[in-house]
Order: structure tokens, then C-alpha cells, then sequence
């Protein structure tokens, strides 16, 4: 969707940056950005795949795609259109930029909120939007049934021809996607690199997609929903300042939930573990 995808296509770049992390940690920091393989292969993905898939959505469900505003292509000016095929690969880019220079420089779990935050911003969006709806636009096929929305109608929307498109389309960008961050994970558990240790053991590709997925349809949408319904409750003002303070609280505490799915993604021990490593050379 136009409103959501500079935010995808954001976190898709940080999430490559993060599946490569350790071997970013590790490369010359006057290497060229796209000297880089790993980014080389997340621009291919962006803009063979990703960017692609949204310009077909776009031209075929241009109502959906843009969660109900325009009703034809022609209620949209060129430049929009231009601007969302150009930046559903410029985002990216500047995620694994952005993801690279904080792993550089040893910050490799402020990198990770760069993840958090992009899918958290796609996800509101989807289940709040702007005026609330935004669960009711993503679920409506086009206008004429947003206009009239109720639960039976986003039950027909699981087999209307956006629907079959989009598991077409997930068909394709899902396989090349695990396929390629859990291949960089397990190359990177493979070196050894002091800013980010690997525990013992090295978890199935199942078990890694299963994180990821866990990662982005447990905590990110779960807290999507839940700051949606405290801004319904309570305005944007209100809702503004706990959503702030509920993504505080998931974040920073060394024993917060964020920072378990950080570890299991990356495979890294908890912080006794390595505590007791380092007293054990000492």
C-alpha cells in the first residue's frame, strides 16, 4: 500500500543489515557501500522484487493500494506514482545504511529498533490508519465495500483477487527473503566477533523464520493494536504518550521482551551467560 511500503521497504533493508551483522561488523569501513555483496543483493531485492510487486498492485487495485483514497489510477497525480516506485527502493537503501553505520560503530541493538520501529510504523498504519479505519481499508477489496464495511465483508476479502494476488506475490518475495537472511545469519554466526558473541548450538532455519515471524506478527503488530485502541480510548495526545511509554518499556529493561527476540535473532548469550564466559578467561 502507498501509505505503508516507505516503511516495508525501510524495514526490509534493516532487516538485511541485521541478518548480515556480523559480517558488517567485520568489513572495512572505508569499503563502498556498493562494493558491499550484502547490500548488492538487497538492492536486487528491492528493486526486482519489492518495488515491482507494489507498482502491480498499484495498477490493478489502485483503490486498495492506497488504503481507499483514489478510486482509479487517474485520481492520482504522476508524481505520486513516480515517488512510490522510486522510494520502495531508496528506503531500503537507507535502512541497511543507516542498520550498517550503527554496527559499525558497535550499536547493533539501536539497528534493530531501526527494524522494530519501520514495521511497527507499517503496521499502525494498517490497523489504525489515520482516522481509525485503517483495519477496515486494508481489509476492504476496494471502495464500494469499505463504504459499506462490516466483519462478514473482511471475511470475503480472504479470497477476493487482492487477496489471491498477494499470496501469489508472497509466494515469491517470501522464499527469496528467509532464504537469504537465514543463509547471512548462519554464515555470520560462523565468525567470531567480540561485539557480537555467539552462544552455543545453532538454531534450525525454521526456528530463525519462526523469530522473525514471531518478531513482527507477536510483538510489532500485538503492539500496533494495542496503542490503536489506547488512542481510541483516550485521543491522539494521551495515546501518543503511552504508546511512547509502552515501546520504553518493551525496549529498554536488559531483560525486556525486545531484547529477547534481538537475541534469538541474532543468536547471542544473555547477559549472565556472557558475564560468566568473561570471569571464566579472567
Amino acid at each position: 500500500m502507498v501509505q505503508v511500503d516507505v516503511f516495508w521497504s525501510y524495514g526490509l533493508g534493516a532487516g538485511f543489515a541485521l541478518a548480515a551483522a556480523r559480517q558488517l561488523a567485520v568489513a572495512p569501513r572505508a569499503q563502498k557501500l556498493l562494493d558491499n555483496p550484502y547490500f548488492s543483493r538487497t538492492l536486487l531485492y528491492l528493486a526486482l522484487l519489492f518495488g515491482p510487486s507494489g507498482m502491480i498492485l498499484l495498477w490493478q487495485f489502485p483503490d486498495w493500494e492506497t488504503m481507499q483514497v483514489a478510486r482509479q489510477l487517474t485520481d492520482l497525480p504522476t508524481w505520486l506514482g513516480v515517488g512510490f516506485a522510486v522510494t520502495n527502493i531508496t528506503q531500503g537503501m537507507l535502512g541497511f545504511y543507516l542498520c550498517r553505520a550503527l554496527i559499525q560503530r558497535g550499536k547493533t541493538y539501536q539497528a534493530f529498533w531501526h527494524l522494530l520501529l519501520a514495521y511497527f510504523g507499517m503496521l499502525f498504519i494498517l490497523v489504525h490508519g489515520w482516522d481509525g479505519t485503517g483495519y477496515q481499508r486494508f481489509l476492504s477489496a476496494d471502495h464500494q465495500v469499505f463504504a459499506q464495511w462490516h466483519w462478514g465483508l473482511a471475511l470475503q476479502w480472504l479470497v477476493s483477487p487482492v487477496a489471491l494476488t498477494l499470496y501469489t506475490m508472497g509466494c515469491v518475495l517470501l522464499p527469496v527473503l528467509f532464504k537469504w537472511m537465514v543463509d547471512w545469519l548462519n554464515a555470520g554466526r560462523e565468525l567470531s566477533v567480540a561485539q557480537l558473541p555467539v552462544r552455543d548450538g545453532v538454531p534450525s532455519g525454521m526456528a530463525t523464520i519462526a523469530t522473525l515471524l514471531a518478531l513482527v506478527f507477536g510483538l510489532v503488530l500485538g503492539s500496533a493494536i494495542v496503542i490503536s485502541a489506547a488512542v481510541h480510548a483516550f485521543g491522539w495526545a494521551l495515546g501518543a504518550v503511552f504508546g511512547v511509554a509502552w515501546l520504553l518499556f518493551l525496549g529498554l529493561p536488559q531483560w525486556g521482551v525486545a531484547r529477547w527476540f534481538y537475541r534469538q535473532l541474532l543468536w547471542l548469550p544473555t547477559p549472565q551467560v556472557e558475564a560468566r564466559g568473561q570471569l571464566a578467561k579472567a
